[in-house]
């Protein structure tokens, strides 16, 4: 700010008897308070992740709304400020995500307040987070233990030739794949998550890999933010997921597309990065409790999303 020849602030002084302004000026010192989450705040919720970013469309909260339970903190104006929610998955599990705070808000305690909330309610279950740079210190300190990196995996698909995989034969999903697919998941994942694959199913395409007529792996994709996310994938090896994303990814030729894979594989991601989908971001899978997720066999090898894992 510039300042007049007796060294004041321009207009300072103006009217007859006015002593200056005041030294000090108190901004954004509203109290904040907690109110669970439903379908009412949904435009709250969205204004919130907005404004630090995230991609997501107003409709695509629908789902985490209708799947989990939280808290969304707003100050004593009404503005929304944080939110923190969890995915109950059986009667011992629970994935937490939904976890945004404004960067004011940041270091000032709320992200804890709100995390402090959501681990109340999940008390004696495991918990399973993917954590933002930002956000793995306060995670550490509330006794998460890192698991790996997730690769976030995006950008605008290209045409890629089907992948063939030996003993394998790919085809579209089918409605009568869904029990199938509810075991493969469970027994990958680490836990029975039935309606939050109900919920994805209904909004998803996909494929499913078959070995002598029985399912052995899936993909499933969807539409979410820019464009279209694939995930979750199932597969036992590179070779499968490769089939089984490969169609997808083809099908999506000139649409932004994106794929989270917590598989560290250099011929997984190069295959990714060839068809368009390069490296983006990473995040870092934290946990409390055992390692659930299967690391033989059929193994995730895509998210259905960093909140639902």
């Amino acid at each position: 700010m510039g300042q007049d020849k007796a060294g004041l602030p321009p207009g300072a002084g103006m009217a007859a008897g006015d002593r200056g302004p005041a030294p000090h000026l108190r901004i954004d010192a509203y109290d904040t308070s907690a109110q669970p989450l439903g379908m009412a705040q949904r435009q709250l919720l969205h204004e919130l992740t907005v404004g630090v970013l995230w991609p997501h469309r107003a409709r695509d909260l629908d789902l985490f709304l209708s799947l989990g339970q939280g808290y969304l903190a707003t100050d004593e104006i009404g503005r929304p400020v944080g939110s923190a929610m969890y995915f109950p998955m059986g009667a011992d599990f629970a994935m937490l995500g939904m976890m945004v705070t404004v960067p004011r808000l940041q270091a000032r305690g709320a992200g804890k307040w709100l995390l402090q909330r959501v681990l109340a309610d999940c008390a004696g279950r495991d918990l399973r987070l993917s954590a933002t740079r930002s956000g793995y210190r306060l995670y550490a300190a509330a006794g998460f233990l890192p698991v790996g990196v997730i690769h976030q995996q995006q950008g605008i698909a290209r045409a890629v030739e089907p992948v063939q995989a030996t003993g394998l034969r790919v085809r579209s999903l089918e409605p009568g794949d869904k029990a199938a697919l509810r075991a493969l998941d469970a027994a990958a994942y680490g836990a029975v998550r039935a309606r939050v694959l109900d919920g994805l199913l209904a909004l998803s395409t996909g494929t499913v890999a078959l070995r002598d007529g029985a399912v052995c792996g899936f993909a499933l994709q969807r539409d979410f933010g820019k464009g279209v996310v694939i995930g979750p994938v199932v597969a036992e090896d590179d070779a499968m997921a490769m089939a089984l994303v490969s169609p997808l990814i083809r099908a999506n030729a000139g649409t932004f597309t994106r794929l989270d894979t917590p598989v560290n594989s250099e011929g997984f991601l190069s295959f990714l990065a060839d068809a368009g989908l390069a490296a983006f971001d990473t995040v870092t899978e934290m946990r409390i409790g055992p390692h659930r997720r299967a690391t033989e066999g059929a193994v995730i090898y895509g998210l259905a999303s960093h909140s639902l894992g």
